[in-house]
């Protein structure tokens, strides 16, 4: 089975999308933050094919996860998605640049989600 991981400091939007994933498909792993998150995604390394990432955390910020993921290129392979209430095309442009795979708005539907999903090769 295909594993994931949501790295979001509020309890009920990782419920929301482990239970999306789950659904999906998807072995679902949780952060609450992105250190912790990283911290997990170096320990599972490989094991780990998709991580739904926040931007605004404490600790670590999604935007620093997406990059300390992409400065390491024995994970180069896993997709990453930013799931975040910043709507701005400016922030949206930062998350791509830094290496992000796609970016998805909340709130958002579980069906807009599995569409992402699609559009990565990780859900057919």
């Amino acid at each position: 089975m295909f594993k994931a991981m949501v790295v979001d400091d509020s309890r009920a939007m990782r419920m929301i999308l482990s239970r999306a994933l789950a659904e999906s498909g998807f072995s679902v792993l949780q952060a609450p933050d992105g250190k912790q998150g990283l911290d997990t995604l170096n320990r599972e390394r490989t094991a780990i094919g998709l991580v739904l990432v926040d931007w605004n955390m404490p600790e670590m910020n999604g935007l620093d996860f997406v990059k300390s993921v992409r400065a390491q290129a024995d994970l180069a392979g896993i997709k990453l998605m930013m799931v975040t209430t910043e709507t701005e095309i400016e922030q949206m442009a930062r998350a791509l640049e830094a290496g992000a795979d796609e970016y998805i708005m909340k709130p958002f539907t579980t069906e807009a989600i599995q569409e992402k999903l699609r559009l990565l090769g990780v859900l057919k």
